[in-house]
């Protein structure tokens, strides 16, 4: 299990935005030394959370590191954020949010969710999404409990 003090869930929101906060704890946590190399070797990845989030919100992850690092609460840095990129709408925030909290369910991030159980000794199908293995790994309860699997 890998516990990270101050590093909240993925499924927790800033504006209404998953991962934000999160991508925003690990920017501070690794300014602090407080972060393992491999989440440094990690963060930021274009192919990550990190990079999709900051494709949706149309900033440079280099940019978003920049001006955390600078100091703010996260309201005042999602506002710099939808400043300096785009403004989602509430629409556009509900369909990313879901896209975002869902992969590894049927989809190519599938494989990966099952890799990373079996690499802490889960069987496959512990959990179905990467929100959900990241949850469980950091010792959260996963938020998808499976019943709605056999719909």
């Amino acid at each position: 299990m890998t516990t990270i003090p101050g590093l909240r869930s993925p499924y927790d929101t800033v504006g209404g935005i998953v991962h934000f906060g999160r991508m925003l704890d690990k920017i501070r946590l690794h300014a602090e030394g407080q972060l393992p190399q491999a989440w440094i070797d990690a963060k930021g990845l274009t192919q990550g959370f990190d990079g999709r989030c900051c494709r949706f919100l149309g900033i440079g992850y280099p940019e978003l590191e920049a001006r955390t690092l600078q100091g703010g609460t996260d309201d005042e840095l999602l506002a710099w954020a939808l400043e300096n990129g785009r403004s989602p709408s509430a629409e556009e925030i509900e369909i990313f949010n879901g896209f975002l909290s869902k992969l590894g369910w049927r989809d190519a991030v599938a494989e990966r969710v099952t890799i990373r159980l079996a690499e802490v000794g889960l069987p496959p199908g512990t959990v179905q999404t990467m929100f959900d293995f990241i949850d469980l790994d950091e010792g959260r309860p996963p938020r998808w409990d499976g019943s709605a699997a056999a719909h």
